[in-house]
């Protein structure tokens, strides 16, 4: 399992010191007279206090409901701004209006005070790892925490650049900075961001990989992973091209192969990164540990549940979630683009209700296509095999057919308790607003309109209870915050734009095989559009595709798009909305802070 050995006291002491962590603006933060009498002095003694200390910062991005990849503040707002995803009407007010583009600085459901909670915690690890004796800790341990605590810093700031814009930078603890504190110009937030992490790259001794009791913890790869995409973010591609090439050619086997002692692969099933089952796979960059019952995880502080509510949140209403979220019809219209086949099919007699043979009027035996049954278990399927994972529908309304343990598989789902109606139904009390409206590409044969939201949910425990979404087993499945599906997909990008066509195709042609697609030679003018739609399919569901629009193109290009593709709210979106405004409570205790320009 995932589990710490600790210093329990020491730990208790560190994340109750630490859990009070306010946002960029407090005026005090740290009392180190404690009634125990518990000081800097006598608490860094060890490894043992400073990993505790460690711990307690990475808990806050994924704080159970409000950190960044926590289930509403974070995860659904993430979603709710793509148009791959189709926000329940007024299900959420806060929600809603993100969703809409007409939230402003007191909408709420704001992960900036998290952020600058877990950067203040890794601030106070850098401060005060060096007083660690030599005799409690060896040098290289030493510098493997300070790199944890360099990348937690560094990717907490690049959320709240990105997301933000201008913010304070703050680099030591917050009771030892300016309580009033203006905000930094980008450039130097994003300069600071790529030191934090080349220092911890080449100067920190992160290992390649971790041992099953630190899964979870930060490796080498997660930093150079995380460079990458902030040098794609500001479109310095040639950087980005380097340091995610080097990670691939040192890390990556491919897809099939075994590992052969290096650390990374696509899972073959596509399912696997999203089940409790596998988590912490050869697939897995950064993953964020979760736990149902506050089992001490590699990043849980002491006694505090910190179990992931996706699929609660996210779940069809009918098995216990609140089906906050749908896929978006552009969403599945592109999955459905691209045919990879028709499952095997014969010709048989039509025979009526006692058997017996069927004739038309010129007296010719009627003839029916159905599947060879004698080719059940072939895996070739209609579609892309990612949409099997990412969406519930009823293959067979689509014509399409794929294979299950009992054999023809249509839409039974939750231990076969569940069909697709049954899903679909018990969601429609969520779907005042109305649901959207589905095409599949080349017709259907069925009902449009019948998908919903698939990935992170409890399907993947196959429970047979009604509830689910709060089954313990469920509410424990980790977050994927990077894939190495994503580190391929971002040096695809960054050698298009380098103009390296070889290596681009390389790294789509990776991620279409494993979806079941043919390997295409895509010419320089075409790989763009390629990968685009390739990060739309993979990624779906996983906070990715309002970012990657606005990596891509400009506000008007971005405002385009999202009508096309019927987003909520598109007619809406203009500039301001392609960062959050500096939360209210965040200009009203820091005097020296201003509002993001583009909001005043």
């Amino acid at each position: 399992m995932k589990f710490m050995k600790k210093n329990w006291l020491s730990y208790m002491f560190v994340s109750a010191l630490l859990s009070g962590a306010l946002t960029s603006c407090s005026d005090s933060f740290l009392d180190l007279k404690d009634p125990n009498h518990f000081t800097n002095e006598n608490f860094w003694r060890d490894k043992a206090d400073a990993e505790s200390a460690l711990a307690a910062a990475y808990s806050p991005i994924k704080y159970q409901m409000n950190g960044y990849y926590g289930a509403f503040d974070g995860w659904l707002n993430l979603n709710s701004r793509g148009d791959d995803i189709f926000t329940i009407l007024n299900e959420e007010a806060s929600m809603w209006d993100i969703a809409n583009f007409q939230n402003s600085a007191t909408t709420g459901n704001d992960p900036y005070g998290e952020l600058y909670t877990g950067i203040q915690r890794a601030n106070i690890v850098l401060k005060y790892i060096d007083q660690v004796p030599a005799s409690g800790i060896t040098e290289s341990d030493r510098a493997m925490i300070k790199g944890e605590a360099l990348v937690l810093r560094a990717y907490q700031y690049f959320l709240l650049v990105n997301n933000y814009g201008a913010v304070p930078l703050r680099l030591i603890p917050s009771n030892e900075d300016e309580t009033n504190k203006p905000a930094s110009n980008e450039q130097e937030i994003w300069t600071q961001i790529e030191k934090d992490l080349l220092t911890a790259i080449n100067d920190c001794n992160l290992p390649i990989s971790r041992s099953a009791e630190q899964k979870g913890r930060i490796e080498r790869g997660a930093a150079q992973a995380i460079l990458g995409k902030v040098y794609a973010t500001q479109h310095k591609y040639a950087d980005a091209k380097s340091v995610l090439g080097n990670l691939i050619k040192s890390s990556y086997s491919e897809f099939g192969e075994p590992l052969a002692g290096k650390r990374y692969q696509l899972m073959e099933d596509f399912a696997d990164n999203f089940t409790t089952a596998k988590e912490n796979n050869a697939e897995s960059v950064f993953e964020l540990q979760y736990s149902s019952d506050g089992d001490l995880t590699w990043g849980n502080e002491s006694g505090i549940n910190l179990g992931s509510s996706l699929s609660q949140f996210i779940g069809p209403a009918v098995s216990g979630g609140w089906a906050k979220l749908m896929p978006s019809a552009f969403l599945v219209s592109e999955f459905t683009k691209e045919r990879r086949g028709s499952r095997p099919t014969i010709q048989v007699p039509v025979l009526d209700e006692n058997g017996n043979q069927v004739y038309d009027e010129d007296g010719n035996p009627k003839m029916q296509t159905i599947p060879d049954p004698d080719k059940k278990n072939e895996p070739n399927s209609k579609y892309d095999k990612r949409i099997y994972a990412s969406l519930f529908f009823t293959p067979s309304d689509y014509g399409d057919w794929v294979t299950e343990e009992n054999g023809w598989y249509n839409g039974e789902y939750y231990g076969g308790i569940y069909n697709m109606d049954d899903l679909w139904n018990g969601n429609s009390s969520k779907m005042a607003g109305g649901a959207p409206v589905f095409t599949v590409s080349e017709g259907t044969s069925g009902q449009n309109g019948k998908f919903l939201l698939k990935k992170y949910t409890a399907y993947y425990i196959k429970s047979k209870s009604a509830d689910n979404m709060g089954d313990k087993e469920g509410k424990s499945n980790n977050v994927r915050v990077f894939r190495f599906a994503e580190v391929l997909l971002l040096y695809a990008e960054a050698c298009t734009k380098e103009g390296d066509v070889e290596q681009a195709n390389f790294a789509v042609n990776e991620i279409r095989k494993r979806a079941g697609l043919p390997v295409v030679d895509f010419a320089l003018n075409d790989l763009m559009q390629e990968i685009e739609h390739q990060c739309l399919l993979e990624f779906f569901g996983e906070g990715h595709r309002f970012d990657d629009l606005r990596r891509w193109y400009s506000t008007s290009q971005i405002k385009m798009i999202l009508k096309e593709n019927d987003k909520q709210g598109a007619s809406n979106f203009r500039e301001r909305y392609k960062y959050y405004p500096i939360p209210a409570g965040e200009l009203n205790n820091n005097s020296a802070m201003k509002q993001n320009p583009l909001w005043k």
